[in-house]
């Protein structure tokens, strides 16, 4: 008989070899640099990811941090970009369109989303937090101006107001600078492979002292972006928005045309912050950021052919109509700041409003959903969703950090939060009603227009929550942190559905359902510094992501099981060991955790009739080892490596609330979106090629091995999406405030899909007049090359 080891065990067993072999091995390397340490600037990033300011090295948990300098440096213009560059984060990189509906960044595995999710928004929070400054918001804003960004991996309910599941990613602008009057202005152009035009950026900073205790800084970023993706299969629209009919109306012949680079991108954002420090003890930081997004189309293509049997080539989308989206957010926080001796008071208070818009193509689902044939069968089908989101919310958080003392230090804080979530889905059959009138005039009051679905969610929560940590100074060289939260949260949801294509035929239905549920997580943290620069940590926690109801009607005609109403909360329990440690410039992380999840939550459709709803499955698990090594290469080269695995699947069965016999997904079944290995690295060289010029040049990247494109056991979702790896390079000139850059995005031009919409699921069918295609692949951007310049004053 063969004994087993569980992979918790083995997991940590192997975190405890590694962090054995790289602290000898990063111990001769900081050595042998030792003599070049004075010569080399200091690129120590301080967090307050512990809420008081701290060096990386000295948090005891597994955190990165990126500084705005490195971005700014590395020519990073999005999300996804960045959060590559970070070991062992995920995303779903869906472009610019409804970038802001739906957050798709994943840490250690913890979704079974789909990866096509995010043309609407969901009633599940994220799994990851985000954080502007100190409010909780997920807003996708531009990467401009930051002072950092902070990834915190694992729950972090006892330190934040807003309870994450998997992590906390935290975007920390530079605030306004006392007494100093100075500015940069920068401009970029752009052309990417397959698109016609030049793209363009416009960006600046202001900072303007008021006074010796104030200070203003304005910042505001402009882009316009050509489009890459060529709509192939558009029909041809009369001035009321019909598709034309060459033949007559009655005819099955239709019109089609090419609209090229149609997925157009153009972005504003503003952002002023106003700083007032009264005295030494009082700071108040007020801020408010707007940002827009105008967006013309996917950057999306299709595979495999169109109804007439051409093949689609790179960058060309089957859609048979164009898919625009808008959005706009506003945010306003004001942060205060006392110092009371013993301890720094610190409120927060933020209201932010965050709406967006769009139209999805749905013919391509309508033509593979052969129940909906019934009223869907005629010429020249174009069947729209038109969708909204609305997102707006008041947050106070007030926190109490001590002083670090002797022996015990503390951190306590409140937390509330007010938020309305609502979203509508309006879908037509553009020229349904015209075509019934003109088949059967004698019944053209049977149908009431085009418009067949009619959808609106309107959800209210409240949460209150209490949190905080305490940690014992046992030694010199060991502390020993608890920290809890109590948290309790009360939802409303307001849901109503109508299919009004057919006049009298079905019924209007409104549904409303209340929820409630209150807990307490807990924290424990473990950390010792064996030497002055190094330490050995290890932490168990618990994060949760809240529950509420799905508000379905369980009478009449769009009647529900019962199992749909609501659905819980789920939770996570995170184990997790590391070491790290800083020396003469070269710094390493090496941790591995195991995480048990219990309730996962699944964003899906009610059985009948389709609602937008949450379900709950049974478990889940995922257990992986993270690590990162920084350092020098002499005086001028730098390097940064990261390395992620990361074993995530489901551990048990999981059933749909009206269906307990036939699982949709099964035991052992992998997440989705969470590649087992992934790898990031990146080298630079700063030098100077004479006593005016000094030079920058970096060439970075990241690969991720094959993952899923969903959970469940049916193809039409659950594919499997190919690894890549993507590479950048950067080469910059500075002369005194000047700065020029050449940079090039994605070098290879690698295809890296991260989603993908399959024929099943949105196929082409020439049977039912549908000759587009909408399926349709999340693909990265491909090869972009730019110029940068920037100057100060």
């Amino acid at each position: 008989m063969t004994a087993s080891t569980s992979p918790k065990r083995h997991l940590f067993a192997t975190a405890l070899l590694c962090s054995s072999a790289i602290v000898p091995f990063t111990a001769t390397v900081a050595q042998a640099q030792d003599t070049q340490a004075s010569n080399r600037n200091n690129d120590e990033i301080i967090v307050t990811a512990t809420r008081r300011e701290t060096s990386v090295t000295d948090v005891p948990y597994n955190i990165s941090a990126v500084s705005g300098t490195a971005i700014e440096k590395a020519q990073i213009f999005d999300d996804a970009e960045l959060l590559r560059s970070v070991p062992g984060v995920g995303v779903i990189d869906r472009g610019a369109r409804n970038s802001g509906t739906l957050n798709q960044v994943r840490i250690r595995g913890l979704s079974v989303d789909g990866n096509g999710l995010g043309d609407y928004a969901v009633s599940s929070v994220a799994s990851v937090s985000t954080y502007l400054n100190e409010t909780p918001i997920f807003g996708n804003f531009l990467l401009r101006d930051l002072d950092r960004v902070e990834v915190l991996r694992g729950p972090q309910g006892t330190l934040y107001g807003s309870g994450s599941l998997g992590g906390t990613i935290r975007y920390i602008t530079r605030k306004p600078v006392l007494g100093e009057a100075s500015g940069w202005a920068s401009t970029s152009f752009s052309s990417v492979k397959g698109s016609e035009s030049i793209g363009y950026s416009l960006d600046g900073m202001v900072n303007v002292p008021l006074g010796d205790k104030a200070a203003l800084r304005v910042v505001g970023s402009f882009g316009d972006y050509p489009g890459i993706t060529d709509y192939v299969n558009v029909y041809d629209l009369d001035a009321n928005g019909i598709p034309v009919a060459p033949s007559g109306i009655l005819a099955a012949d239709a019109s089609y045309g090419v609209v090229e680079d149609a997925d157009t991108v153009e972005q504003w954002m503003g952002r002023a912050t106003l700083l007032w420090e009264p005295s030494d003890e009082v700071d108040l930081t007020l801020m408010h950021i707007r940002q827009s997004d105008d967006v013309g189309g996917r950057r999306q293509s299709s595979f495999n052919v169109d109804g007439f049997g051409n093949a689609y080539g790179d960058n060309e989308n089957g859609s048979i109509q164009l898919e625009p989206s808008t959005r706009d957010i506003n945010s306003t926080s004001l942060e205060m700041n006392v110092d009371l001796g013993f301890a720094t008071l610190t409120s927060s208070t933020s209201h932010y409003d965050h709406t967006g818009d769009s139209i999805s193509e749905n013919t391509g689902f309508y033509a593979q959903a052969g129940f909906l044939g019934f009223y869907y069968n005629y010429p020249r089908p174009m069947a729209s969703a038109v969708r909204t989101y609305a997102d707006e919310a008041i947050v106070q958080e007030l926190r109490l950090v001590s002083n670090v003392g002797e022996t015990f230090d503390y951190v306590v804080g409140g937390f509330y939060r007010k938020q309305q979530i609502e979203s509508t889905q309006e879908s037509y059959l553009r020229g349904f009603k015209q075509w019934w009138d003109t088949l059967l005039p004698g019944l053209a009051a049977v149908v009431s227009g085009d418009k067949d679905f009619d959808y609106r969610r309107i959800e209210n929560f409240e949460e209150v929550a209490a949190f905080g940590e305490v940690t014992y100074h046992a030694t010199d060289t060991i502390d020993l942190t608890i920290g809890a939260r109590y948290f309790d949260n009360k939802s409303e949801n307001d849901t109503f559905i109508d299919l009004p294509l057919y006049t009298g035929v079905f019924t209007p239905t409104n549904a409303f359902f209340e929820t409630s549920e209150d807990d307490i997580l807990f924290k424990g943290n473990l950390a010792w510094r064996y030497s002055d620069d190094a330490m050995i940590y290890a932490t168990i926690s618990e994060g949760y992501r809240r529950g509420g109801s799905n508000a379905v009607p369980l009478t009449g005609t769009f009647a529900e099981d019962p199992g749909w109403q609501i659905y819980g909360a789920d939770n996570v329990v995170n184990y997790e060991v590391g070491t790290k440690g800083s020396k003469n410039g070269l710094t390493y992380d090496v941790s591995a955790f195991y995480i048990d999840w219990s309730d996962p939550q699944l964003n899906t459709a009610t059985t009948n009739w389709g609602f937008f709803a949450v379900q709950n499955g049974s478990s889940a698990r995922t257990y992986g080892i993270e690590s990162s090594l920084d350092g020098y290469i002499g005086d001028n080269w730098h390097y940064n490596l990261g390395y992620a695995y990361v074993n995530a699947e489901l551990s048990g069965d999981f059933f749909s609330p009206s269906n307990a016999v036939t699982p949709v997904a099964i035991d052992g079944a992998r997440l989705p979106g969470a590649p087992e290995h992934m790898l990031n690295w990146a080298l630079d060289y700063t030098g100077s090629i004479n006593d005016d010029w000094d030079f920058f040049a970096r060439l970075d990247g990241s690969y991720q091995s094959e993952t899923r494109n969903g959970v469940g056991v049916s193809p039409t979702f659950n594919v499997p999406l190919d690894g890549f790896s993507l590479w950048n390079a950067t080469t910059s000139f500075t002369r005194g405030n000047f700065t020029g850059s050449l940079w090039v995005k994605n070098i290879f031009n690698e295809k890296g899909v991260t989603g993908v919409f399959t024929e099943a699921y949105m196929g082409t069918s020439p049977a039912e007049g549908y000759f587009g295609n909408g399926n349709k692949e999340m693909i990265s951007l491909p090869r972009m090359i730019g110029v940068t310049g920037s100057v100060g004053f």
